[in-house]
């Protein structure tokens, strides 16, 4: 059966900007560009050890999720999503995140706002109404995978309707920056990492764009196609 491709759709910060370099220093690999990057020291982690934490997240490039990954419907044609994209995008505004911390999220660690996300909740809500057309069933095997995942009785509810458990009240925006780590091995991550990202943590973000991403077979890496800015009036940070 012939490799069908995924697509997404992320934040992904404007390329060459101070947070994309992070983000690709961190993760190795430059979702804009589709090509590794030199990896990024860490004071206190082995070059080793970096190297496996970032394997997985470095795949999908460094992100915020708003749709997570699905394959196109039958019917539907990358071009077409492509085009709902940018129509979609040109009627909304700019989403302020304002500054983002170091946290740890489960077992792995990642970038999330120190504030209200709400906006962003929103946002990536909407995305995933508006391009569920576009999705196609999750196959059984995607379906046993996240059910192993122990999720709640609402996150059952969002897979089987929305394809994805942690949508609209289960959503909670974050760029990952390693994959899990034991748990004696946390807490030095977040510290290491939190000095690193140190000069960018006083920096406001604001989403400005819709990126749609591509995996072209599931054991490649995800790139960008286009990044669709949002043109819509700013709403200011409360």
């Amino acid at each position: 059966m012939t490799a069908q491709p995924r697509f997404a759709l992320y934040f992904t910060p404007p390329p060459d900007s101070p947070l994309a370099r992070f983000g690709a220093g961190m993760l190795g690999y430059d979702c804009d560009a589709g090509a590794p990057v030199a990896r990024r020291k860490l004071d206190g982690i082995d070059a080793g050890a970096a190297a496996a934490a970032v394997a997985e997240p470095a795949r999908y490039g460094f992100h915020g999720t708003l749709m997570a990954p699905f394959e196109l419907a039958p019917g539907r044609s990358e071009g077409e999503l492509a085009q709902a994209i940018g129509a979609f995008a040109r009627g909304r505004s700019p989403v302020p995140l304002g500054p983002l911390k170091v946290a740890g999220i489960g077992s792995f660690t990642a970038l999330v706002p120190a504030g209200p996300e709400d906006a962003v909740r929103t946002l990536a809500g909407d995305c995933v109404t508006a391009f569920s057309a576009f999705r196609a069933a999750l196959t059984p095997h995607d379906r046993e995978r996240r059910l192993a995942a122990r999720l709640s009785p609402r996150q059952v509810e969002f897979l089987e309707r929305w394809g994805y458990p942690y949508v609209f009240s289960e959503f909670r925006f974050h760029m990952t920056l390693t994959g899990r780590l034991p748990a004696p091995e946390q807490a030095r991550w977040q510290a290491a990492l939190a000095a690193a990202f140190a000069p960018l943590a006083a920096a406001p973000v604001e989403i400005d764009a819709v990126s749609l991403v591509r995996q072209a077979d599931r054991g490649a890496a995800f790139r960008v196609i286009a990044r669709h800015p949002l043109h819509g009036l700013r709403i200011p940070r409360q």
